[in-house]
């Protein structure tokens, strides 16, 4: 976290459909997304399978597996059959929450040991809002209010050990302040009980925040991605801020089962990355405010690998708890 470790590596090209022919979807293909509907992860996915169930002449379904901090629908795939037709569809907390879990002696499942990477499906930056009502345009004013309060104030998260519980307890301890933890089940619910201020601060991808901010409902007040959203380019990075601690690059990605045979993975590969590059899924992606993915399994692999090595000593440092 402390070291950048960008996803949206450079787009390569795909193998050639010839060569990932050996393998072909026998029927339904299952993308579980562990977070309830309505988030950016969620709209992603259905974008994905939309496209996918055309060039794989199969359909391809969305699956809604919320809880944990998104373990619980990561554990469903990693207890899958690897035959390709049970996939994740994930986004960076889980390099955070494997970590705490892990941390926790509770990890039901390890990134590097339970999953294939398959490709990034859309480099999302994650930004940090408050309720109007809080009078914070950046994290230094957030810490004053926060310590002016009779009483703490509340985070929300999509979960313990999730990015933004790591977030908060990095800025709690980094900027000086006080606040309690609010666990939700995914980003849309939260997102819900800060537009409604039952919580004052918490965190959420751009591309499900944009409408809110655009409208005034929501206030940003810095983004985790070591750069500025091309989106609001007037909204300083945390790391500009004087917190290079929570600076973490945001993501969402396929994975596989692990043991999934490679001419499995090279067949699903060849079809996230063309559709990645299919014109109107690219500029509805953008349109969000995120950067389509298509990079290689061994990219998307190496980049998360690098992020979920690099979260670990901060939670160990912070002794994150997983209730």
């Amino acid at each position: 976290m402390r070291r950048r470790h960008l996803l949206a590596l450079p787009l390569i090209a795909a193998p050639a459909l010839a060569s990932a022919q050996g393998w072909s979807p026998s029927g339904t293909i299952r993308i579980i997304v562990p977070f309830p509907a309505g988030g950016t992860t969620d709209v992603l996915a259905r974008l994905y399978a939309q496209r996918l169930s055309e060039t794989l002449g199969v359909s391809v379904v969305v699956e809604n597996r919320g809880g944990g901090g998104g373990s619980i629908g990561a554990d469903v795939v990693a207890k899958a059959a690897p035959d390709g037709h049970t996939l994740l569809f994930h986004n960076l907390t889980f390099s955070t929450t494997t970590a705490a879990l892990e941390y926790a002696g509770r990890a039901p499942h390890l990134i590097e040991r339970d999953f294939a990477p398959i490709s990034l499906g859309a480099e999302v930056p994650m930004i940090l809002l408050v309720h109007p009502s809080v009078p914070a345009s950046n994290i230094r004013e957030l810490a004053a209010w926060a310590r002016a309060q009779p009483r703490p104030p509340f985070y929300g998260s999509t979960g313990p050990g999730s990015t933004m519980n790591l977030i908060g307890e990095v800025l709690k301890r980094d900027a000086g302040f006080e606040m309690e933890h609010v666990p939700f089940r995914g980003a849309a619910p939260l997102v819900q009980e800060l537009l409604a201020g039952r919580i004052h601060f918490g965190g959420d991808q751009l591309s499900s925040s944009l409408g809110h901010i655009r409208s005034g409902a929501l206030r940003p007040i810095g983004t985790l991605a070591p750069q500025r959203a091309r989106l609001l380019p007037d909204l300083a990075t945390v790391r500009e801020q004087g917190f290079p601690n929570a600076e973490l690059s945001g993501w969402n990605g396929f994975f596989a089962p692990a043991r999934t045979p490679e001419p499995i993975i090279a067949r699903l590969h060849a079809e996230i990355a063309a559709a990645a590059r299919h014109p109107p899924l690219a500029a509805r992606i953008v349109e969000l405010g995120a950067e389509p993915g298509g990079n290689s399994p061994q990219e998307f692999a190496a980049a998360v690998h690098a992020q979920i090595a690099a979260v670990r000593p901060l939670v160990r440092e912070l002794r994150m708890q997983v209730e």
